[in-house]
């Protein structure tokens, strides 16, 4: 409730019959306990009055539903999001190593065609620890990530934690910020940085996969019919770079999984294109 009050009342104050914490705490709440749609928010009021009531005033009951949306729909989205992060701040404790997964998901039934508003697309981050998400922030298309992990990573305190992203968040400015907030970072590569995939390739060749002097790491998964291995190299020689690896803030170490997956009863093993979307990667460790 101290991390709801920071949030302004966009109402007038002799209208108003409802208090903004209360609006606010009931549909987060109603929220998580499975209520989908503001009529839904008010039936989860109605129904546990006296539970609210331990926490919040509502000396005038349940608003009804219309209030609800009404109220939630004026109130600012940064303060909202700047509360939500204080909050997951305040319930979750990062430690060293903690990975903090950045990505980006557009919301199912948010296009609205009538108005021409594109469909909602947030970007969060994810405590693999936790399993809780500690913060997120909302664009208007999956092109405006680049734009938005900068302001979603100056809300969280993530000291110590290895943020990963995909090949959308492998910009410079962007590890440069993940370092600046004292974390490590581990980007995926991809065509968006031409130079460095091109630097990727012309080391990777094929017969690594049997005989590699550095690090490797594999799984191997197996159904429907088929068995899939994943194997991960992993260089810290970044001279085969060349100059590029001037360019990413404390970079230390490169990576590459490839995929190799087996179907039906083929004795053969089929290797997928080890440069598609999730085939590098680049870690750094301060």
């Amino acid at each position: 409730m101290d991390h709801i009050s920071i949030i302004k009342d966009p109402r007038q104050q002799w209208k108003i019959e409802h208090k903004l914490t209360d609006i606010i705490f009931l549909s987060i709440v109603a929220v998580i306990g499975g209520a989908d749609g503001w009529e839904e928010i008010q039936d989860f009021g109605e129904d546990h009055l006296d539970w609210l009531k331990q926490y919040g005033d509502f000396e005038s009951g349940i608003p009804v539903h219309d209030t609800i949306a009404r109220v939630m729909g004026m109130i600012s989205a940064k303060q909202m999001q700047k509360c939500f992060a204080l909050w997951m701040d305040d319930c979750h404790q990062a430690t060293d190593g903690d990975v903090i997964a950045i990505d980006g998901k557009t919301l199912r039934g948010t296009y609205d065609k009538g108005r021409r508003q594109g469909a909602i697309h947030m970007v969060s981050a994810f405590s693999a620890a936790n399993q809780v998400v500690i913060g997120q922030v909302k664009t208007s298309e999956k092109s405006n990530e680049i734009t938005a992990i900068p302001e979603l990573l100056k809300l969280l305190d993530i000291r110590g934690c290895l943020v990963t992203i995909d090949a959308m968040g492998c910009q410079r400015d962007i590890a440069k910020a993940i370092v600046g907030k004292g974390a490590d970072y581990l980007l995926a590569v991809k065509g968006n940085q031409k130079r460095l995939e091109k630097a990727f390739n012309d080391y990777f060749r094929m017969e690594m996969l049997q005989n590699f002097e550095g690090s490797s790491y594999s799984t191997q998964e197996e159904g429907h019919g088929r068995k899939e291995t994943r194997v991960a190299l992993v260089n810290e020689d970044l001279s085969v770079l060349g100059d590029i690896a001037y360019d990413w803030p404390e970079l230390k170490v490169m990576g590459i999984v490839a995929s190799i997956r087996q179907v039906g009863d083929i004795q053969g093993k089929i290797m997928k294109n080890p440069y598609s979307e999730r085939a590098q990667a680049l870690l750094e460790f301060n």
